[in-house]
């Protein structure tokens, strides 16, 4: 597994997580040195990256899956996937039996989210967390 991130102070987390690999994906040299050693790229990011850059990570017959909402049109090349039998697709998330397979993998690998939380009293502590760029992964308000 490969983690892709733009903060070097993620990677020890990645690992943890199941990452073999880090890469941030800010850097092109680092992109390039993995171009096309991936079967999928599962985006999550809603940020503009370099998309033919990543778009060139994949293996051909590779797959890039959007399920985070990129704000702005993603630039690619009908070629440079015709060429390489590359797939572009996207979901917002999955059908009620893959989030249940997706759950029942999770729970039997003992996979659980990364979540931190405020009680509802403290909302406006929880927003500026948000704001400040703070939230690791997912921020959660507690009733």
């Amino acid at each position: 597994m490969t983690a892709f991130t733009s903060t070097a102070s993620k990677a020890d987390e990645a690992r943890g997580f199941g990452a073999h690999r880090i890469v941030n994906s800010r850097n092109a040299d680092d992109i390039r040195k993995i171009a096309g050693t991936l079967d999928l790229l599962l985006v999550t990011v809603n940020v503009p990256l370099d998309w033919k850059a990543m778009l060139a990570t994949l293996r051909p017959k590779g797959r890039l899956h959007f399920v985070g909402a990129v704000l702005e049109p993603v630039p690619i090349d009908p070629f440079d996937i015709i060429m390489t039998q590359q797939t572009v697709s996207g979901s917002p998330n999955g059908s009620p039996l893959t989030t249940a397979q997706m759950l029942e993998f999770a729970a039997r690998h003992n996979i659980s989210p990364q979540t931190k939380h405020f009680p509802i009293a403290r909302v406006n502590d929880a927003v500026k967390h948000l704001l400040d760029g703070k939230a690791r992964y997912r921020v959660v308000l507690d009733m």
